[in-house]
């Protein structure tokens, strides 16, 4: 696909997925309540139950572990009709806490995009989730340094986007964001006229997923996120 990025000044990047690894650990941790609850349930019906409960939560919790944390004990009183044992609750806790502290995994490539990119462009997070725990994993990261600015949004729909850039000054023509996800990374920063790029991860998460006529083909997709060295140092 032909790309123009040579009025770009400002570069967004997505961070969970794309700057280090996150939807791999709630994979596991929700193979592992499942596990805890085998004996209310089928796999099947506990995975649908939790995220049954995960979305009707998210405009009460947000995105992150702790509402994570928070739905699943919910799911395990609904699913054993109040029935789990305390020490079961327990170990729902614990299998979020266990997230928070897991060491942060670098995707592969990012440092040397940032650190390539960095005095040539203006670099930006804008990612959601909890603010706490995106701050945690930004400065185990080691990637803070490359940033001039880190923003946590409760959503990331059009309006966060547009609300964001008038704020920091940014003109949309000039910016461009870099993401995993088309919901929320891709399809809102093409409506407001900026540009963006997929570097799609092996594993989505099903509110992230997009339906076939939601798809647009006007940006570019990458293997990668080393793929863009070449597509910005052509500019």
């Amino acid at each position: 696909m032909e790309v123009d990025f040579s009025n770009i000044k400002t570069i967004g990047f997505d961070a969970d997925d794309t700057l280090w690894v996150n939807e791999t650990y709630f994979r596991d941790t929700e193979e592992k309540f499942a596990a805890l609850l085998e004996g209310y349930e089928t796999k099947n019906k506990i995975d649908q139950e939790l995220f049954k409960i995960e979305m009707a939560n998210l405009d009460i919790y947000g995105y992150g572990i702790k509402g994570f944390m928070l739905s699943m004990i919910e799911s395990a009183l609904d699913l054993s009709n109040n029935k789990v044992s305390q020490e079961t609750i327990g170990e729902i806790l614990n299998l979020g806490k266990k997230m928070i502290s897991h060491p942060v995994e670098l995707l592969d490539g990012v440092e040397e995009v940032l650190s390539k990119l960095v005095g040539k462009y203006r670099l930006i997070v804008l990612t959601k989730g909890d603010l706490l725990d995106q701050e945690r994993k930004l400065e185990k990261s080691g990637l803070s340094k490359y940033f001039h600015h880190v923003e946590v949004l409760s959503d990331k729909k059009e309006s966060n986007y547009k609300n964001l850039l008038e704020h920091l000054n940014i003109d949309v023509s000039e910016f461009l964001m870099i993401g995993n996800s088309l919901k929320s990374d891709i399809l809102p920063i093409l409506n407001i006229g900026a540009q963006a790029v997929h570097v799609p991860f092996h594993t989505t998460w099903a509110h992230e997923m997009v339906s076939e006529d939601e798809l647009v083909n006007n940006h570019l997709k990458l293997n990668g996120l080393k793929e863009i060295l070449k597509y910005l140092n052509n500019q």
